[in-house]
């Protein structure tokens, strides 16, 4: 309850005292993008519940030949490169924060498709809300493997506080003052967890 009280508190205080940035990064996403401004994509919750994620966009609807998608490193342009390494196409999440679909800081949502391939343990990432930011995204970016990643998502729900949480908010907010950026790891290195555990039938 008192994480949830947290959330909703610094989520609404946050929206207002961005609402500056927010206006300014969609002007600038409508002017280097084109419309739609916001993203959406389901991803599983709580409980592996979906819901719909909200960002701003950062590719391009580039196709090849056959009308599919080109690869997101081929449709990142660098004003999308930036909004991500700023962490500015994540404002946006604030409002399932809001909403209650995500918590400040929790396991990053991966897509819904990547759901049988958590171990047991590794499904312990669903029983919070899944966040903005987390203990993967400050401890070390992509240079983590999955199973190092799922470790820290499950050393965080064993170890949930408060305390914890604001650990990680500073930390975050650091990383992105000190513009290191912070770690999405629901992108460009999904390809990898396809090549690590695609192939691994019923995990």
């Amino acid at each position: 309850m008192i994480k949830r009280l947290f959330d909703i508190v610094a989520a609404s205080s946050a929206l207002v005292a961005l609402a500056p940035v927010y206006a300014v990064t969609a002007y600038k996403v409508k002017k280097n993008l084109g419309s739609p401004v916001l993203f959406r994509q389901v991803r599983p919750g709580k409980h592996g519940v979906p819901f719909e994620m909200i960002k701003f966009r950062s590719m391009r609807d580039a196709v090849d030949d056959h009308g599919d998608l080109l690869p997101d490193s081929e449709r990142l342009t660098p004003f999308g490169k930036a909004l991500r390494n700023s962490s500015l196409d994540e404002l946006p999440e604030l409002w399932n924060v809001i909403k209650g679909d995500m918590s400040l800081v929790g396991p990053r949502p991966l897509l819904m498709r990547y759901m049988e391939y958590y171990t047991e343990e590794e499904c312990k990432r669903f029983d919070v809300r899944p966040g903005i930011t987390g203990l993967a995204q400050v401890s070390g970016r992509n240079f983590l493997s999955w199973e190092e990643r799922f470790k820290l998502d499950v050393y965080y729900v064993d170890n949930l506080s408060l305390l914890l949480d604001l650990k990680i908010i500073l930390l975050t907010l650091k990383k992105v003052l000190k513009s290191e950026g912070v770690a999405d790891l629901t992108s460009l290195s999904m390809e990898d967890l396809d090549k690590e555990r695609g192939s691994n039938e019923g995990r």
